[in-house]
């Protein structure tokens, strides 16, 4: 297999790991729910189906858990040398669903009184452009900030495609949108923006002295046991892990697990999990374990918008978190995708039914592929597993 022919390829993809935009398929009609006595056997035939599609991903899993009954599905492979199916503690990178960390380190700060809703740029982060100073702690969170987004930056995009192995600092990445002024006016309307959370995390470490990990370490994954939930400052990927694949119809499949450097997303999209792992913290997080219910309150007023890629059923955005309204009811939580990789993670309000679903390939909803339909599919089956429907 190619190693690096395809990082031209994801250069020129990057604009879409971020796109949103509720069109298509973000609000699209319910799959028909399964029964509860089919529901495990109608998860492993979606995700069979989804590798099975020509352009497909080589391999799947889907993680369902109610209450204390947990179930692990998978599909193919997860790495095509090996030929080794994905397991629940093999690491994978996350993506955006790093941007529901960066929520939980802000949200437990505000709890703790270091950091308010209403703190604005202007307050915590001066140096940045003028023309930013009065977006909120809220607005970032929810991507109603309307502070442009870096990846779809053509010097962003043409720097990638030079060297995606280099090393970016947070400033830097923001440097490629600082001459431009608010895409909108902050608050008036919906856009997701990776700029936002690189800005959030920015804010965590002027309000705590330290660095963001320091912060997302205390925050998160200790008080979660969260072992191998990191966020690295290169490519390289611990053993065991999910090889992600750019895999398209005629073509040479592509190893790309290591061909773009995760830290040029950092609090954004650069973190690294396993399927158990952000089962349990998806958990946490969605019942409030990290942070106040006076907070929570807050975090969980919603606009319409959709995640990147959108997730099932009807998507709406509150503060580092999305809703997920389908066929079998609601649940919460977040999407991702970075070359290699797709993800959805999401919980009941409760906390008490989760279920996370990752595949080894990168899939967007522009254009929309059947494989991106078959994975709607799965997720939307695995919410209602999860809901016991």
């Amino acid at each position: 297999m190619r190693k690096h022919a395809g990082i031209a390829r994801f250069a020129r993809i990057a604009t879409l790991l971020s796109l949103s935009s509720c069109i298509l398929v973000a609000c699209g009609t319910p799959t028909t729910a399964p029964s509860p006595t089919n529901a495990s056997s109608a998860l492993s035939g979606a995700l069979h189906k989804l590798v099975a599609i020509p352009g497909g991903p080589p391999g799947a899993i889907a993680i369902v858990q109610s209450d204390s009954r947990l179930q692990v599905v998978t599909a193919g492979v997860g790495d095509l040398t090996a030929r080794t199916a994905i397991a629940a503690d093999d690491t994978l990178r996350i993506a955006s669903v790093s941007k529901a960390f960066s929520g939980a380190v802000a949200l437990s700060l505000v709890s703790q009184g270091k950091l308010s809703l209403a703190d604005t740029i202007g307050m915590r982060l001066p140096s940045l452009p003028v023309a930013w100073q009065s977006v909120t702690v809220a607005q970032l969170l929810q991507h109603t900030s309307g502070v442009p987004d870096y990846i779809k930056s053509p010097e962003f995009i043409a720097a990638l495609q030079a060297d995606p192995l280099q090393s970016l600092t947070p400033m830097q990445l923001l440097g490629y949108v600082a001459h431009e002024p608010l895409a909108f006016p902050a608050g008036s309307r919906y856009e997701y923006s990776d700029s936002d959370n690189i800005v959030v995390g920015l804010m965590v470490e002027a309000v705590t002295g330290g660095s963001y990990t320091t912060a997302l370490d205390q925050s998160v994954s200790v008080p979660l046991h969260l072992a191998k939930t990191t966020l690295p400052d290169n490519v390289q990927l611990p053993d065991p892990y999910v090889r992600g694949y750019d895999v398209e119809v005629g073509k040479p499949t592509d190893d790309v697990s290591m061909v773009l450097n995760p830290a040029l997303a950092w609090a954004s999209g650069g973190m690294l999990s396993t399927p158990n792992e952000l089962n349990t913290f998806m958990r946490g997080y969605v019942r409030g374990e990290l942070f106040s219910k006076a907070t929570q309150t807050m975090q969980l007023q919603f606009v319409p918008g959709s995640s990147g890629p959108p997730g099932p059923g009807t998507n709406s955005a509150g503060l580092g978190i999305f809703r997920y309204q389908t066929s079998c009811g609601t649940v919460f939580g977040h999407t991702g995708n970075f070359p290699g990789y797709t993800l959805f993670a999401a919980s009941s309000r409760d906390g008490t039914r989760s279920v996370v679903v990752a595949i080894n390939k990168q899939v967007n909803n522009t254009p929309v592929t059947s494989a991106f339909t078959q994975l709607r599919q799965a997720e939307d089956i695995g919410v209602c597993a999860a809901l016991g429907h």
